[in-house]
């Protein structure tokens, strides 16, 4: 069914870029559109390739057949749906070759049924080539040309529009009311053409009568506008669960039509569609003003019941009720996004989910049958080979049954993933308390000037740690239940981001966490060599993220969302490598904690360095009579001389990781020649009585007896040093990661520059993990033959 040339278009655009939806999404999109009174959908994904790179081919049997059912869907459901191509990255405007081409793909498409289209000109160069320049006046001119011709040949279709290359305020030149190249479409534009704008920005905050006035006064007619609201195609970091908001219903006297273009993840978009057809619905009322006819909070209110009732649906990833059916249902698809520098619509566009090996987020068409829970019991059976915390395998719950979401969970996903200008309510506490701790952290520093805050001040910012940690706990709880979740099709389309939020807190409360323990002399005295706490005073006056995500910036301005704004907070969060990577392939709902090390984690520790040592070793080292002699090797000296340095990881199970790092190599050095090595000495004499026959205890035994230094080059510029221990167990490695970070952030919040760790050249995996992170090899060889390869990173 056709609209009528006047009537206000209200729906969806899928132009992201990115992995275009499947047919059976789209199908559920048609139910939803239908069903909240939306009447237009405009297909033109970016990285369909017939759409935009290969825009000359047409299209094969099998995609006409799927391209026409998905027209007679549309059809069924009352909803107009628009085809559009996107020509202007290559296309020779004054070539009589490349427009036949042209009206050739379009006349396929219009045999389908499809009676709608669109000629995108977004996101290209204002260049042209030498024979466009000789036929045409202007870009413009060149553009309008092509786009009244077509117009023509099919018809003068009562819905077609036209994407100029300066499509916002911002990309106009020099204004709107002067740019040559505006002025030019109004004016030479057949008045059947409907342009199409996305406000002020690429993705306008808001939109208002007075901005769009001046548009239509230059483009002489209401222009549509392409909303990029709820588009995240351009931050592989963010989504935006939030409600349709900043277009007042007022606004449709001044436009042509309204099309969302939306998350990439189909799934993500239940609540800005549904909010989106209460803003279309309530505003069609007579008798209502503006503010009465649409109320964000009450059309949030509606979506969130809504969305409770899909999300109790037992639904597999892509939809498909049976995986072991599943086919691939969309049009051709490039396996990677193009064109990365021209992408302004959407910015610089994410890696689109080619691959669920390359994202960890399935593609419909390799699903198991549900490998979460099956990965998770092997997990399980794995952990319960932990002989020292076996008996806690009753604490994890490996059998718990897949279950909806909570209405407060909910909530909360929802707040913490909102809309690209505003965070939730739960989301700005999170960063206010955060904020306000790292200020205020003087008040539990340990200064040498005896300097102490108030009992007020100090008891205020417990508080407020508190409530900061119980946050963080409460998203951690909140990705164990998108895990757990029935609906399957949410899971895998919104985990990384959970995934990604649950590990950037683990860092930030492990971090406040440390700065916590006053009593345990977290921070240095002022006569540190180097430094103090006034290092921490140099980046709690750096700017937040919050305070560089300006009202007039683009969203792409400051990356990672809610994510990126915690980690810019934290002393080593312009360390993006340190945050940023794919999810597993396989969701665990596992709770972990990262906590500072206390003197009864010792045992724990000892237990677990020694069976990693044995299992890598094998039994060649069994005759050591000493049990404690590789936790004393290895982790001793900085747990005894500088715990306030020592991190432990824990799970459900009990501990299964620690990182424990120096501050200053030095220092604590002539220390160990003081006190620790010859405690050691005395514990582990280099001739133990019975040991004459094995020749393994003798030379390790002997590591106590050796001179151990650095050479000052390496200390120059990587005072720190670091040792990482994890069980392999570990279904979900990001967690070492995030160990590690935060060993970072407590030594370069005390002043580190620089930090290095002993690999030894055949353990593969930790140089690979390291290498991710940032380190590189400085030294080998000569410079420590015992241990082998030097890695460092400067912080």
């Amino acid at each position: 069914m056709m609209e009528g040339p006047h009537e206000f278009l209200c729906g969806v655009v899928e132009g992201f870029y990115g992995r275009p939806w499947s047919m059976e999404q789209r199908k559920v999109l048609f139910q939803w559109m239908q069903m909240w009174s939306l009447n237009t959908y405009l297909y033109g994904p970016k990285d369909d390739l017939k759409h935009r790179l290969l825009w000359r081919e047409v299209y094969s049997a099998d995609e006409e057949a799927q391209l026409k059912a998905l027209v007679c869907e549309a059809e069924s459901r009352g909803l107009t749906f628009v085809y559009a191509l996107s020509p202007g990255q290559d296309i020779v405007f004054s070539s009589s070759c490349d427009l036949t081409l042209l009206k050739r793909k379009l006349r396929q498409v219009s045999d389908l049924g499809c009676q709608a289209f669109a000629l995108l000109f977004d996101d290209i160069d204002h260049s042209m080539c030498q024979s466009d320049t000789e036929a045409f006046s202007s870009f413009a001119h060149a553009q309008v040309t092509v786009a009244n011709e077509i117009f023509r040949f099919l018809g003068e279709p009562p819905v077609f529009l036209f994407c100029p290359t300066e499509y916002c305020s911002s990309l106009c030149t020099p204004s709107v009311s002067k740019s040559l190249y505006l002025l030019k479409v109004g004016e030479d534009l057949l008045p059947g053409i409907s342009v199409i704008w996305t406000g002020n920005k690429v993705i306008s905050r808001e939109l208002s009568p007075e901005s769009l006035a001046e548009v239509q006064s230059v483009l002489r007619r209401p222009p549509l506008i392409w909303d990029n609201l709820h588009a995240n195609d351009y931050d592989s970091r963010r989504v935006f669960l939030g409600p349709f908001k900043g277009r007042p219903p007022g606004l449709k006297a001044h436009l042509r039509g309204l099309l969302l273009n939306p998350n990439c993840e189909f799934e993500a978009n239940f609540i800005p569609l549904h909010t989106l057809g209460s803003w279309y619905k309530e505003g069609k009322e007579e008798g209502k003003g503006d503010e009465e006819a649409y109320s964000v909070d009450r059309a949030l209110s509606s979506a969130l019941q809504d969305w409770m009732k899909e999300l109790s649906l037992p639904l597999q990833p892509g939809r498909q009720v049976r995986p072991t059916d599943l086919k691939p249902l969309t049009l051709s698809v490039k396996s990677k996004s193009s064109d990365s520098s021209d992408n302004q619509r959407g910015a610089q566009p994410k890696c689109p989910i080619t691959s669920s090996r390359s994202t960890g987020a399935l593609a419909s068409d390799e699903i198991p049958a549900d490998p979460l829970m099956s990965q998770d019991l092997k997990a399980g059976e794995n952990q319960v080979s932990r002989s020292f915390s076996h008996e806690k395998i009753s604490r994890r719950g490996l059998c718990s049954g897949k279950v909806p979401l909570s209405e407060a969970q909910v909530q909360l996903l929802v707040g913490l993933y909102y809309l690209p200008h505003e965070h939730g309510p739960p989301a700005q506490k999170l960063l206010q308390d955060l904020t306000w701790l790292k200020a205020n952290c003087h008040c539990v520093s340990v200064n040498g000037n005896g300097k102490k805050a108030s009992p007020q001040k100090v008891e205020e910012w417990r508080d407020r740690a508190g409530r900061f940690l119980a946050a963080c706990d409460d998203v951690a709880l909140l990705h164990g239940a998108v895990v757990n979740s029935i609906n399957r099709a949410v899971l895998y389309d919104l985990y990384p981001y959970i995934w990604d939020l649950r590990n950037t807190l683990l860092v930030a409360k492990a971090f406040i966490c440390w700065l916590g323990e006053r009593d345990k002399g977290r921070i240095l005295s002022e006569g540190s060599p180097l430094g103090s706490w006034k290092n921490c005073f140099h980046w709690c006056g750096a700017s937040s993220g919050a305070e560089l995500h300006g009202v007039e910036a683009e969203p792409w301005v400051f990356k990672g969302g809610l994510s990126g704004e915690v980690q810019m907070l934290l002393p080593v969060g312009t360390s993006s490598e340190l945050f940023s990577h794919p999810p597993p392939l396989f969701p665990t709902s596992r709770l972990y904690n990262i906590r500072p090390f206390q003197q009864k984690d010792k045992v724990e520790l000892y237990r677990m360095v020694r069976q990693l040592h044995q299992r890598g070793k094998g039994s060649q080292d069994a005759a050591i009579s000493h049990p404690d002699f590789i936790g004393d090797r290895c982790l001793g000296a900085s747990l005894a001389l500088c715990p306030e340095y020592s991190l432990v990881l824990e799970d459900e199970l009990g501990v299964c990781g620690c990182a424990v790092g120096i501050l200053d190599v030095r220092s604590f050095a002539k220390r160990c020649q003081a006190s620790w090595l010859p405690a050691m000495r005395d514990k582990y004499p280099s001739r133990p009585h019975g040991a004459s026959g094995h020749t393994a205890t003798k030379e390790m035994l002997l590591y106590f007896h050796e001179e151990q230094d650095y050479p000052d080059s390496l200390l120059y510029h990587f005072p720190s040093q670091l040792r990482l221990e994890a069980l392999p167990e570990l279904v979900d490695c990001s967690v070492s990661r995030s160990l590690l970070t935060a060993l970072l952030t407590a030594l370069k919040a005390n002043g580190s520059q620089g930090v290095f760790c002993e690999v030894q050249p055949t353990d593969g995996l930790r140089m690979e993990f390291l290498t991710k992170l940032g380190f590189l090899e400085i030294l080998r060889g000569e410079a420590r033959p015992r241990e082998g390869v030097v890695l460092g990173r400067l912080l």
